[in-house]
C-alpha cells in the first residue's frame, strides 16, 4: 500500500490475473477500496482462469454449471502495486494470484502451477536463474493488409527487415523511449533492443533474474505494456507467432543456470562444454519437448513459425552456439554456463513457458538423463525427431505424455486440453484474416 499512497494522483486500480492462454482477467476498483484488496483480496469463479482465446466459458468443464461456478479467492503477488503507463488517466496495476477459500493454491492457475515447479527446485537446494528473449512487431492494422507503421520521425514505411539496424530502432525512438521508462516504472528489467529479421520486428531481452516467478512476471507484464503503449502511440504491437507469411515469426527464448546452495552454477565445472548436469538438464528438456510443444505453440497460427529454415527450430537436436537448434549452449565463460531454449513462440504464456522448461530439467537431473550427442551444422537438414507439427498433434502429444503429467498437476493439464479442443473446434469456422485480427491483439 506504501505505493499507491505515495502517488495519490490513482483514482483508480486494475487488479489483474493471467488465465491459461495468459490473457490478463480482472476487475476496475476505485483506489479508495483497494485496501480492503489488498488485505482481503477480491473474488472471481474457478473458471475464468480456463476460458478460452474468446474468452469464452469452456462448454464442457466442470468448473462452470457443474460445480455452481464457484468462486476462488485471488490475493495480491509478490509484485505490489505499479502504474500502468499506457493509461491516459493515472492507473494502479495490481497483480493476483488464486487460491481455494481455504488458503490453498488453486492447481489451475499458471502462475501457481509455476511456483510449484520452484518449490520442487528448492526443496533441492537449487535455483534457477532466468532470461528471457521477447520479440514483437509494430504493426498498423488500419487497414485490410498489415504493414509497418510510417515511421514518425520521417513519415516512411520500412518494407524489409532490417536486422540489428540502428535506423530502424531510431525510427520510432519515441516508443522505445516511451517504453524504457515505462518498464523502469513498473520495475521490469529492458536490457537490450534490436531490430529483428521481419519488417517492424524487434527483439528486447530482459536482465537475467533468480527468481523465476518474477521471471515470468516480468515476460506476462512487459507483453500487456508493449502492446497497451502502442496503441497510445497510433499502432499497434503484436507477439502473434506468424503475423506475415513471408517473414520469421515472433519467438520468447529462454536462457537459464542452476545455482546451488553456495550459488555455485551446476552447469559450470570449468571445460568449455560444461558440467554432467548440464547434459542431464539437455536430455530431460528434449525428452519434454513433443509434449510440451503444445505450452510452446499454444495456437494454430504458432505452427506457421514452426517450419524449416524460418529461424525457429523444428528438430529435436541441442548443440553449442547453433542457433538452428532446438536447445543451444551459447559460447561464454565457464562461470555464465547456460542453456538456451529456442522453441517456444512469443504467443506462450510465460508462466507455463517457464514451468514446462524447468520442469523438464529438473526432471533431466533426478533421472540422470543422457542426451543423445550435440549436432553440428544446418540442424533442418539433418535426420532428427521432429516437433509435432500440427496443432491437433500437438494437443495429441501434450495428452498422452508422461513428462507433462510429472511437471503440471492434473486439473491444468485436464483444463488446458479442454481449452485447446474448444479452440480447434471453432477456430475452423475461421477466415485467415479472422484469424489474425483475433491473435493480433490477445497474444
Amino acid at each position: 500500500m506504501d505505493w499507491l499512497r505515495e502517488h495519490p494522483e490513482v483514482r483508480t486500480i486494475r487488479v489483474a490475473a493471467a488465465d491459461l492462454n495468459g490473457v490478463a482477467r480482472g476487475k476496475r476498483i476505485p483506489a479508495r477500496f483497494a485496501d480492503k484488496v489488498f488485505t482481503e483480496g477480491t473474488r472471481f469463479p474457478f473458471s475464468v482462469m480456463n476460458l478460452d482465446i474468446w474468452g469464452e466459458d469452456i462448454e464442457e468443464s466442470p468448473l462452470v454449471f457443474e460445480t455452481g461456478d464457484c468462486d476462488g479467492l485471488l490475493m495480491p503477488t509478490e509484485r505490489g502495486f505499479m502504474p500502468m503507463p499506457w493509461l491516459e488517466a493515472p492507473t494502479a496495476l495490481l497483480p493476483i494470484w488464486m487460491f481455494h477459500m481455504d488458503g490453498r493454491p488453486y492447481d489451475g492457475d499458471p502462475r501457481q502451477v509455476l511456483a510449484r515447479v520452484m518449490d520442487r527446485y528448492k526443496a533441492l537446494g537449487l535455483t534457477p536463474v532466468v532470461a528471457t528473449e521477447l520479440e514483437f512487431f509494430l504493426i498498423d492494422d488500419s487497414g485490410k493488409t498489415l504493414r509497418v507503421p510510417p515511421s514518425p520521425r520521417s513519415g516512411k514505411r520500412r518494407t524489409g527487415g532490417e536486422i540489428l539496424s540502428l535506423r530502424a530502432l531510431d525510427a520510432f525512438d519515441n516508443y522505445f523511449t516511451a517504453l524504457y521508462d515505462a518498464c523502469e516504472a513498473m520495475d521490469i528489467p529492458a536490457d537490450t533492443a534490436i531490430s529483428e529479421a521481419g519488417p517492424g520486428q524487434f527483439e528486447i531481452n530482459m536482465m537475467h533474474s533468480n527468481d523465476a516467478l518474477k521471471a515470468a512476471d516480468d515476460a506476462w507484464l512487459f507483453k500487456m505494456l508493449v502492446k497497451g503503449l502502442a496503441r497510445s502511440h497510433g499502432f499497434a504491437a503484436s507477439f502473434m507467432a506468424k503475423p506475415y507469411d513471408l517473414w520469421s515469426g515472433n519467438g520468447m527464448h529462454m536462457h537459464f543456470s542452476i545455482l546451488d546452495k553456495a550459488g555455485k552454477n551446476i552447469f559450470n565445472d570449468g571445460s568449455d562444454k560444461g558440467s554432467d548436469a548440464l547434459r542431464h538438464a539437455v536430455a530431460g528438456c528434449l525428452a519434454a519437448l513433443p509434449g510440451s510443444t503444445l505450452i510452446f505453440a499454444p495456437h494454430e497460427n504458432s505452427y506457421d513459425r514452426l517450419v524449416p529454415n524460418a529461424h525457429a527450430p523444428t528438430g529435436i537436436g541441442w548443440a553449442y552456439e547453433n542457433r538452428t537448434a532446438a536447445v543451444r549452449i551459447p559460447a561464454s565463460g565457464p562461470a555464465a554456463r547456460r542453456i538456451e531454449h529456442r522453441v517456444a513462440g512469443g504467443d506462450v504464456n510465460p508462466y507455463l513457458m517457464i514451468a514446462a522448461v524447468l520442469g523438464a530439467a529438473l526432471i533431466g537431473i533426478e533421472d540422470k538423463m543422457t542426451p543423445n550427442d550435440p549436432i553440428a551444422g544446418n540442424a533442418y537438414e539433418q535426420d532428427l525427431p521432429q516437433l509435432p507439427a500440427t496443432w491437433n498433434l500437438a494437443i495429441e502429444t501434450f495428452a498422452n505424455c508422461d513428462y507433462i503429467k510429472r511437471i503440471f498437476p492434473q486439473e491444468l493439464v485436464a483444463n488446458f486440453l479442454m481449452t485447446k479442443r474448444q479452440e480447434v473446434h471453432y477456430m475452423a469456422e475461421l477466415s485467415d484474416e479472422e484469424q489474425t485480427e483475433l491473435y493480433l491483439d490477445t497474444v
